[in-house]
């Protein structure tokens, strides 16, 4: 399998924001069940570093490094896929020699689809397996959970999904979109299309609440009316009672921040109520090419999507990574956002800890301003202040073949704005 180029050079240093956190893990945990987008950012440079920052072993061949994925409970439909694109990118980088010059040793743990489970297990990986970094998490549930974690032992996590934004840690990556590289362009494009009329649909947790208090504060800066929005229980398999009010408020189109296996009971009830993309579209963030195999493509052909990677994507970059991937497991599997940011993930530490020559977290993070990567969905490029990544956003259309294809495309990489600074309509959201 050909290796992804990555590189190491210096970028311009952004501005950014950081904050104190509570490091307390049984207050976090609580707080990520209940919080709707409440601002939680870096601790301060006095983080306590406990042992455990110490006990990663770097004095053989190989180095270890901690996967963590629900590949149980109800976000194990997405997540596992997320697991296999680390695995992917682990036997490559293995095969490419290493990083600087030993062998990628993984520690896979289960998250459960449970928040308080991705703490307890992203605390032994951190201080009984003492890997260097770790990969993984979904729910902004699970990444809230885990932050604490992290910060309180001065640990690294990469984190590979689109989130709500308002949120910035020095010992956290975000290698998916940010709230100004995907649910901006989606309104931005769906004002273009004419839309005044919104109706929001979403799971009932940190994510979907804090997204639509932003889509709220959008809609009424520019001309657009939110008519409806109802939220559900993550893994909620009953949306008769919330199609009907979907369908009676008559809007221009649904924003659909559902997540996990919700989103096959939700559009199989959307279709039996008789709604469709031609009368009323559903833009979703939550569905990739892997969930549209679940819910069945006659439930969502013609529906939208927003995010920042497609199987469709023409680049050689990403026919070599579709083709790495289903030689791997099989040639029906179908790549998605999600998982080639997990995979462009691994790629960017390698290329931090072989600029800064360490695996030490603060060699790492000193070094991460500039470090970019040849993805499958384009160069992208870490931004050393917020620890995010410029990415281009993609408004796509599900397909009769399960595949989705681009739609609109933003003309360059968007550079991340997680706090929505550049915005003056979202003033005082965080």
């Amino acid at each position: 399998m050909r290796p992804r180029k990555s590189t190491g050079t210096t970028g311009t240093t952004r501005t950014g924001t950081t904050r104190p956190v509570v490091a307390s893990l049984a207050v976090l945990a609580v707080a990520a069940l209940s919080a709707c987008g409440a601002r939680v950012d870096a601790a301060s440079g006095d983080a306590s570093a406990s042992a455990a920052a110490g006990c990663v072993d770097t004095s053989g061949d190989t180095v270890k490094v901690g996967f963590l994925n629900s590949l149980s409970g109800t976000m194990a439909i997405s997540e596992q896929t997320v697991h296999d694109s680390l695995e992917l990118a682990a036997k490559e980088i293995n095969a490419d020699g290493g990083v600087l010059d030993k062998q990628l040793e993984v520690v896979t743990e289960d998250g459960q689809s449970e928040p308080t489970v991705f703490a307890e297990k992203a605390t032994k990986l951190i201080t009984s397996d003492c890997v260097a970094a770790v990969f993984g998490g979904w729910t902004s549930a699970s990444r809230k959970a885990m932050l604490p974690v992290f910060e309180a032992n001065d640990s690294l996590l990469f984190y590979p999904v689109q989130y709500e934004g308002l949120e910035a840690s020095k010992n956290i990556f975000y290698t998916g979109a940010t709230t100004n590289q995907q649910i901006v362009p989606a309104l931005d494009y769906l004002k273009e299309q004419g839309t005044k009329t919104l109706f929001l649909v979403g799971s009932d947790y940190v994510f979907p609440r804090t997204a639509n208090k932003i889509i709220n504060a959008y809609a009424e800066a520019n001309g657009m009316e939110v008519v409806g929005e109802e939220y559900a229980p993550l893994g909620h398999t009953d949306f008769s009672t919330i199609v009907n009010k979907v369908k009676a408020a008559g809007a221009d189109a649904v924003f659909n921040t559902l997540n996990g296996d919700s989103n096959v009971a939700f559009f199989k009830e959307y279709n039996n109520a008789g709604l469709s993309a031609d009368d009323m579209p559903v833009v979703s963030v939550s569905i990739a090419e892997e969930e549209v195999g679940g819910i069945g493509v006659d439930n969502v052909e013609g529906q939208l999507t927003a995010w920042n990677y497609y199987q469709t994507v023409d680049s050689p970059e990403n026919d070599a990574f579709v083709k790495a991937f289903q030689a791997e497991y099989g040639k029906d599997r179908v790549t998605s956002d999600p998982m080639e940011a997990a995979y462009t993930s691994l790629y960017l530490w390698k290329a931090m800890v072989e600029k800064a020559e360490s695996f030490d977290v603060a060699d790492v993070q000193a070094a991460a301003d500039g470090v970019s990567f040849d993805a499958p969905e384009g160069t992208v490029v870490v931004d050393g202040d917020n620890h995010h990544v410029a990415k281009t956003a993609l408004i796509g259309k599900i397909g009769a073949d399960g595949l989705i294809h681009t739609e609109w495309s933003s003309d360059e990489p968007i550079e991340p704005d997680p706090f929505l600074e550049g915005y003056d309509w979202a003033e005082g959201l965080s």
